[in-house]
C-alpha cells in the first residue's frame, strides 16, 4: 500500500462521521448511490488509475470501487468539510515576501594562531652545553629554560666593555654596550653585566610566552652557526578556527558575520565567534571555500587539531517570495503545496523552490504573494486530491520530472557544463564535482565561469542533461 493511498483512507475514515448533515430533517435523505452519477471506477490501493467499467483490480484481489460526482467538484479542486478541517488540525499560512534567512552548518577545525608563533634564533654562533628535558608539543610557561648555551664572541664582547669602563672613557664605553646589543645578547644579560661587573658566560635559553614548543633541534655539544633556529614556540591564549565554507554558499559568508561553533566533548557548549577573513584559496579538492575566526583561550581548553560544527545564518539582502517550509510536499518528483481557495476548496499547486532556511522557502514559480497555503494536514488532503485523481497545476516552464539543485559554474566545454553542485535532495544525489551534459537549445547566455546557479535536469538513461538554468545573484 502506498502512503498516499494509506493516507486517502485515513482521511475518508475521519470523513465519514462528518457526511451526514446534523441539522438535516427526518424527511431529507441522501441521494442513493444509484442515483449519483459515476464518474469511474478505481482501486484504493492504486488511486491514480482509472477505469470506465466496473469489475476486478488487475492491481490486487478485490473489486473496484466506484468514484461518484460531487455535487461541487470541478475536477481540479476539491472542497473539504469545514469540522473535518479543525479536526485534521489544519493551518493556513500566507505566501508573503521578504529576506530569506539561511541557517547551514559547517565543518569547522582548530588550528595554532600563527601570529602567536615565537622563533628563537641566535645572531651569532654558539655552543649547546645542556639541553632540558623537553619534547614537541610539551606546554611552556613563561620563563622555562630550553637550553644553557655558550657565546664565544659574547665572552670577549664583555670583556671588552669591562675594561672600557674600568677606563672612565664614556664614549667608547656606550660604544661597547651598544655591541653587546647588536650581537643579540639578551636585555637580562647585559642587566646582569652592568650591575655584577663579571662576564656572564652562559646564557639560559628561556620561552618568552605561555605556549606549546613545537621544535628544540638541539643537543648537548652542538655547535650552531649565525641564524640558526633554536627553538619554535606557539603561543596557546588564541587559536584559530578555520571554516569548511561550500563553494555555491560562500558569497554570502562576509568578514563580521558572528556564527556559533559547538565541540564535541565539551557538553555541546556553543561558543560564538566572528568571522575574521576569508581566505583567498579554496580547496580544489573538496571544492570549499576557507574562512578564519578567532578565538578565546584562555584556559587552553581548546585545542588545536579539534574539529566541531559551525552553524552559519545567513541573511539575504534581497527580497524574495517565501513560504513555510514545512507547507511544501515533496513528492521525490515535484515539489507541491496545497493551495487555498475560496469556498472552502483546495487545490493542488506544484511550485519551484529555490533556497531553504530554517522554518521558510524561497519560491520560484507557482505562487503569488497573498496567497493561502496550507501549512498542517497538508499529506492527508493532497492524499484525497490523488484518490480523485486531481492533478497538480505545473509551475512553468519546468516539469515534474525536473530535479534541481545550486551550484558553481568551473567550466565548459565540448562535452558540456562542469559543474560544483549541492545535493539534489530529490535524487538522493549528494553534492560533488560533477559534468552534465546540455539540452539542446539550452540558453547559457550570460552564465560565465565562476558563476553561481541553480541548474534542473532531467533523468534519463544515459545521464542527467541540463534542461534549464538560471544565475544566482551575487551577494555583496
Amino acid at each position: 500500500m502506498t502512503i498516499h493511498a494509506l493516507l486517502a483512507a485515513i482521511l475518508l475514515l475521519l470523513a465519514l462521521p462528518l457526511a451526514a448533515d446534523p441539522h438535516a430533517g427526518h424527511g431529507q435523505t441522501e441521494a442513493s448511490d444509484d442515483e449519483r452519477r459515476i464518474l469511474y471506477w478505481y482501486d484504493p490501493m492504486y488511486p491514480q488509475q482509472h477505469f470506465d467499467e466496473p469489475g476486478r483490480s488487475p492491481f490486487m484481489d478485490m473489486d473496484l470501487v466506484p468514484r461518484y460526482a460531487d455535487a461541487d467538484d470541478d475536477g481540479t479542486s476539491l472542497r473539504i468539510d469545514p469540522n473535518l478541517t479543525r479536526n485534521l488540525g489544519m493551518r493556513l499560512t500566507r505566501v508573503e515576501t521578504g529576506q530569506l534567512t539561511e541557517s547551514i552548518e559547517v565543518s569547522a577545525l582548530l588550528g595554532y594562531d600563527q601570529r602567536r608563533l615565537n622563533v628563537l634564533q641566535t645572531r651569532t654562533q654558539v655552543w649547546v652545553d645542556s639541553v632540558a628535558a623537553l619534547a614537541p608539543e610539551d606546554v611552556l610557561e613563561a620563563g622555562t629554560v630550553l637550553a644553557e648555551l655558550l657565546v664565544p664572541d659574547w665572552v670577549a664582547a664583555q670583556e671588552e666593555y669591562l675594561a672600557l669602563r674600568r677606563l672612565g672613557d664614556a664614549e667608547l664605553t656606550a660604544a661597547a654596550w651598544q655591541r653587546l646589543r647588536l650581537s643579540g645578547m639578551p636585555e637580562e644579560m647585559m642587566q646582569q653585566l652592568r650591575q655584577s661587573h663579571r662576564v656572564q658566560t652562559h646564557w639560559s635559553l628561556r620561552s618568552p610566552v605561555d605556549g606549546v614548543l613545537l621544535e628544540l633541534p638541539l643537543r648537548a655539544g652542538m655547535s650552531l652557526p649565525a641564524g640558526s633556529t633554536l627553538a619554535r614556540i606557539n603561543g596557546l591564549e588564541q587559536v584559530w578556527l578555520e571554516l569548511a565554507v561550500p563553494q555555491s554558499q560562500a558569497s554570502m559568508v562576509q568578514p563580521g558575520l558572528a556564527f556559533e561553533f559547538t565541540l564535541p566533548g565539551m557538553h555541546e557548549q556553543s561558543l560564538s565567534a566572528v568571522i575574521e577573513r576569508l581566505l583567498p584559496e579554496a580547496d580544489s579538492a573538496s571544492r570549499v571555500v576557507r574562512a578564519r575566526a578567532i578565538l578565546d583561550n584562555p584556559e587552553q581548553r581548546l585545542r588545536p587539531g579539534m574539529s566541531g560544527r559551525a552553524r552559519l545564518t545567513l541573511e539575504r539582502d534581497d527580497e524574495q517570495l517565501l513560504v513555510a517550509a514545512d507547507a511544501v510536499i515533496r513528492t521525490g518528483r515535484q515539489d507541491l503545496v496545497m493551495l487555498a481557495e475560496e469556498g472552502g476548496r483546495f487545490r493542488p499547486q506544484q511550485v519551484r523552490v529555490g533556497r531553504e532556511g530554517a522554518e521558510q522557502v524561497e519560491i520560484l514559480e507557482g505562487l503569488e504573494a497573498g496567497e493561502l497555503v496550507v501549512s498542517g494536514a497538508q499529506f492527508l488532503i493532497d492524499s484525497e486530491a490523488s484518490l480523485r485523481g486531481i492533478m497538480a497545476r505545473a509551475a512553468e516552464p519546468l516539469d515534474q520530472d525536473m530535479h534541481s539543485a545550486e551550484g558553481v559554474v568551473l567550466y565548459r566545454d565540448e562535452d558540456g557544463l562542469m559543474l560544483d553542485h549541492g545535493p539534489f535532495g530529490s535524487l538522493g544525489m549528494a553534492g560533488m564535482a560533477m559534468q552534465f551534459a546540455l539540452d539542446p537549445g539550452l540558453d547559457m547566455s550570460g552564465i560565465e565561469d565562476g558563476d553561481a546557479v541553480r541548474v534542473w535536469v532531467r533523468e534519463e538513461p544515459d545521464g542527467l542533461p541540463i534542461v534549464h538554468i538560471e544565475k544566482l545573484e551575487a551577494q555583496p
